[in-house]
């Protein structure tokens, strides 16, 4: 039958049944647990749909509790008591030739215990010893008139064991033959004795064992088949398919399919699952990370990585466009900065985003970003330093063969003196650049290459490869780095906030402080790297950083409550120098908290500010008959009325397309993970509340679960990886959020 029901369990401590009917899904919650649920399973008792579902779950409580579900009632009918100790692992199945449930639990007391339903109660049956290790997965399948238990365990190793009924026939005469010793019990209410016996051990991975998965059954000529194959993962970062051997039976190692994560700081599998008719595999890994291969057609033994969705596993910090639109990149407080891309197929019209490069793998949470040009980026993380990457041919190569991008339009200048990568040495943390010369040849493996300790340590690892297709996981962890071609010092806390000019020769950046000293603003400059000028305004944390579109004005927003509005005046050599022209204070302020976020309109006429007082102003020179030089501070007002977001703005973002009627477009992102798109546009010398229109309330499914983090709008009309006739009609707005996500919205610029 067609799978339409699903379990859960989750550290909220409770269960959720979820079944879809056609479209509409719909859950029932099962509470009880009082500590996180950390394994479930479920089976069907009878053949009669919406009868009878049991369920057993496994708790950090150390109890186990067997649920039952008619229709739309669930309820908890037993519960197993495992005093102190836990259970890592449940599984529910039917003794061979009835309909007795029968339950293994494996827990961290290294045996395994079975539980046989007899007069509507689980009891304790029979005890499996052997690992010597906490167990960490049990799972049944029934093959034939048997039943099979495979278990794994922190002891590296796997049992099958193999339950089948007992005829009650005179005991045989004792004979010298060795035979393995069976346990046999015997059901009340069957009036039947089974014999378990141990059928194999499975010696192969070099570290724990997370889990271990028979391949899924399927129907065959009207009668379920079970095939002999099981999937292992483990901590030694390897996947494992066993089958017995067809000559003698014995399991042994199948396909090994080893998956090389050697760069960034990684662990190995937690679990895997074979796909319904075994010819995929699919593994997780510590970092959040999808492992899928495929077994080729032609060699069955051979598997090959494939596409596979991925992103962030920590609340993503901020996203941003690069300046021609084609790519966005994400930095997170899970140490990593991504870029995404649409990858256009050949022949197909279809364009799917995907991870195509992991330019940094850090040490530190990051915090910011800001593009200088295509193909460069500085980022800021938890330290006092800011890091500045630079694209490598390796990755401008692939990007093009991906987007479908000529190569000649994406590298104009000296593209031959670019290096091929980036690598991380074993005690670094800053990425290295990788010249075509430093990739030797690999030493021979008969060479005795292991006479020296350096050897065993390679200080390359990255290994160009010329793609057609997004990059896997592992290749993304250590071929797709960007080599780090300054750091810039000068911050004497942890970077919060980075902003580049549009002309790509300014950075702005600001870091944690509590006192005015550490608030001060830090500008470098992008062709000498050296610092040009300290910009003392603020008493706590500057939280975001912008420039005008035209470049005459900087504009900084602070915890303190107030923002500072900084005009250009190019006098000396060295380069620009800022002054303060206009700022708020404690008499002149309109927000009472924190201000998050800020904006300039594409015009440079006004700039928005978003604080935790859930507040959007708009400001600007409204009123701009009265306007002579010097006087900014004065004339620079609210031109809007307050905006009420309903929650504490978190980020704002201004289109640098108009409507079609000429508005500005305002994206307002709230804590509550919700994202507003208004309009807005000044009509008479007063702010007026009719100035503001609601244009779209994006849908609570598309928005973020959690706090908006950054809204970036693309700079041009039209949507990325597309050759839209009508490109004017679209716009793309990039958002990410706390709950892991990066998100791009394609938004109609007719119908705001």
């Amino acid at each position: 039958a067609s799978e339409t029901e699903l379990i859960s369990g989750a550290s909220d401590k409770q269960l959720i049944l979820w079944e879809w009917k056609d479209t509409l899904v719909k859950s029932i919650p099962l509470k009880g647990h009082t500590e996180s649920v950390f394994a479930v399973d479920a089976v069907y008792q009878t053949d009669e749909p919406d009868l009878n579902l049991l369920i057993a779950s496994a708790a950090s409580d150390s109890t186990v509790r067997i649920w039952s579900q008619h229709g739309s009632e669930a309820k908890c009918i037993e519960i197993l008591q495992f005093g102190n100790g836990f259970v890592m692992d449940v599984c529910l199945s039917f003794l061979p030739g009835s309909d007795v449930p029968v339950l293994a639990c494996g827990g961290d007391d290294c045996k395994i215990s079975l539980f046989v339903q007899q007069n509507g109660q689980f009891q304790k049956t029979l005890i499996l010893p052997g690992h010597e290790d906490w167990i960490r997965g049990v799972e049944w399948a029934i093959c034939g008139e048997d039943l099979f238990l495979a278990s794994c365990a922190q002891d590296c190793l796997i049992r099958i064991w193999k339950v089948c009924k007992k005829s009650n026939q005179l005991p045989e005469t004792e004979d010298d033959s060795i035979k393995l010793k069976e346990n046999v019990f015997t059901v009340k209410d069957a009036d039947t004795s089974y014999a378990v016996s141990l059928e194999s051990v499975l010696a192969g991975h070099e570290n724990w064992v997370y889990a271990v998965h028979w391949q899924p059954s399927f129907s065959k000529d009207g009668s379920m088949q079970q095939p002999m194959r099981i999937l292992s993962a483990s901590m030694d970062k390897t996947v494992i398919i066993w089958e017995p051997d067809k000559e003698s039976g014995v399991w042994l190692e199948q396909a090994s399919v080893r998956v090389g994560e050697v760069g960034g700081n990684t662990l190995g599998f937690f679990d895997c699952q074979f796909s319904p008719d075994g010819s995929m595999i699919i593994a997780h890994a510590f970092h959040g990370a999808l492992h899928l291969w495929k077994q080729t057609t032609v060699n069955k033994e051979e598997w090959t990585p494939e596409v596979v969705i991925s992103g962030h596993f920590s609340s993503v910090e901020d996203v941003k466009w690069d300046p021609e639109g084609e790519f966005i990149i994400s930095v997170g407080s899970d140490q990593t900065t991504r870029l995404f891309a649409p990858w256009k197929r050949k022949e197909e019209t279809e364009v799917t985003w995907h991870e195509i490069a992991r330019p940094q793998v850090h040490g530190y949470d990051l915090r910011c970003l800001a593009m200088i040009g295509r193909f460069e980026f500085v980022s800021g993380a938890d330290e006092k330093v800011l890091r500045v990457f630079r694209a490598p041919k390796n990755f401008i190569e692939n990007f093009s063969n991906i987007s479908g991008i000529p190569m000649e339009k994406l590298c104009s200048h000296q593209s031959s003196d670019l290096p091929e990568g980036a690598t991380v040495p074993a005690l670094g943390l800053s990425n290295k650049a990788v010249f075509e010369g430093d990739m030797a040849a690999q030493p021979d493996e008969d060479e005795e290459s292991f006479n020296t300790i350096s050897n065993q340590y390679p200080e390359v690892y990255f290994q160009p490869l010329i793609l057609t297709e997004p990059p896997p996981e592992d290749h993304l962890l250590q071929n797709t780095l960007w080599p780090e071609i300054q750091k810039l010092y000068g911050h004497g806390y942890e970077i919060f906030c980075v902003a580049c000019n549009n002309s790509n020769t300014v950075i702005a950046s600001a870091c944690k402080a509590s006192k005015k000293e550490h608030a001060a603003i830090i500008l470098w400059s992008t062709n000498s790297w050296k610092k040009l000028q300290s910009l003392s305004f603020h008493n706590l944390t500057v939280t975001q950083l912008a420039f005008s579109p035209d470049d005459s004005f900087l504009l900084a927003v602070s915890r303190d409550r107030n923002w500072s509005l900084w005009r250009k005046q190019d006098s000396s050599e060295s380069g620009p120098v800022f002054t303060c022209c206009a700022y708020t204070d404690k008499n002149t302020a309109v927000h009472s908290r924190i201000i998050w976020s800020c904006d300039w309109t594409p015009d440079s006429k006004y700039f928005i500010t978003g604080s935790r007082d859930k507040k959007v102003i708009i400001w600007g020179q409204c009123d701009l008959s009265v306007i002579t030089e010097g006087n900014e501070l004065d004339s620079i007002k609210p031109c809007s009325t307050v905006l009420e977001a309903g929650d504490s703005v978190t980020a704002v973002g201004i289109s640098r397309v108009l409507t079609p009627d000429g508005r500005y477009i305002v994206a307002v992102g709230l804590e509550n993970g919700k994202i507003i798109l208004y309009t807005w546009k000044q009509s008479g010398k007063e702010p007026a509340l009719a100035d503001w229109t609601t244009s779209v309330e994006i849908d609570k499914s598309q928005c973020h679960a959690l706090a908006v983090k950054r809204l970036c709008w693309r700079h041009h009309a039209g949507r990325a990886g597309h050759n839209d006739e009508n490109s004017s009609k679209w716009l793309q707005l990039a958002s990410c959020g706390a709950d892991h996500c990066v998100k791009v919205f394609n938004v109609n610029r007719a119908a705001l």
